[in-house]
């Protein structure tokens, strides 16, 4: 589903508190494996289980989670001329990028530099 840039940083409070929840579970769950922590096999699986939850419930913000280690983030936006992916990635504390949607991560930049649409250089237009 495609956004308003104002709606798409309106998800950034409940993504946080996702995110963050998500990264100490994470946390938890590679200690566990590595052997840091002396954990028993039922609460392995239910930090196994908690970690899909908290995955399941950004998925519900109807973004695209792109990644998980680190988490990756992409929420569809209408600029009316065309539509972009703003792209958070694991430690970002607001959306402040972007990328094309047929660029990918490789062609992220700042939300900055996004050209508003019928400016020169914008896509479709004149000279562009």
């Amino acid at each position: 589903m495609a956004r308003s840039p104002e709606e798409a940083h309106a998800l950034v409070p409940s993504l946080l508190e996702l995110t963050d929840e998500a990264v100490e579970v994470r946390a938890e769950l590679t200690e566990s494996v590595r052997g840091s922590l002396d954990v028993r096999p039922a609460d392995l699986k239910a930090l196994e289980a908690r970690f899909a939850d908290l995955l399941d419930r950004i998925g519900e913000l109807d973004v695209e989670l792109k990644g998980w280690a680190p988490l990756l983030v992409d929420v569809v936006v209408d600029l009316g001329d065309r539509e972009v992916l703003f792209c958070w990635l694991e430690g970002d504390r607001d959306l402040s990028w972007y990328h094309e949607i047929d660029h990918g991560f490789a062609g992220r930049r700042p939300l900055d530099h996004l050209v508003p649409p019928g400016s020169p250089g914008s896509p479709g237009s004149p000279g562009a």
